[in-house]
């Protein structure tokens, strides 16, 4: 399901995650993201209070990964966990701490399992799921 093409896209691309509870939608753009080894996504949680009240009510996630250059993107639809120690969260909060001189960390991670992919690029195969 997360393909070459599709991990190049997750790991370089911009990232837009969506998330909905009690008929109104969220999304958020994120900056700490990576995907592991097994093909989960992960999400450092800095400022996510809106995502995850969401996630409480409604586990289901979608994600939207794309180059702005080329326009290649994908659409990732699953369910998300949440995670607030293990070397995950760890990795997170390094990072934010850094780019932040210290001021702010990662509480969390989210962990998304991706249940489907379906491709945005213009052309095609717009919509086709992998």
């Amino acid at each position: 399901m997360i393909n070459e093409d599709v991990r190049a896209i997750l790991a370089n691309g911009m990232w837009d995650l969506a998330t909905c509870a009690n008929d109104e939608p969220n999304v958020i753009p994120v900056a700490f993201k990576d995907v592991t080894d097994d093909g989960k996504l992960v999400v450092g949680d800095v400022f996510m209070e809106t995502t995850l009240a969401n996630l409480q009510k409604n586990e289901r996630i979608a994600i939207s990964a794309y180059d702005p250059k080329s326009l290649k993107g994908y659409q990732v639809k699953g369910t998300a966990g949440y995670v607030t120690n293990g070397a995950i969260v760890d990795d997170f909060k390094k990072m934010v701490e850094d780019m932040f001189n210290g001021s702010v960390t990662a509480k969390g991670a989210l962990v998304i399992t991706p249940q489907r992919v379906i491709v945005t690029t213009p052309g095609p195969n717009n919509k086709q799921e992998l």
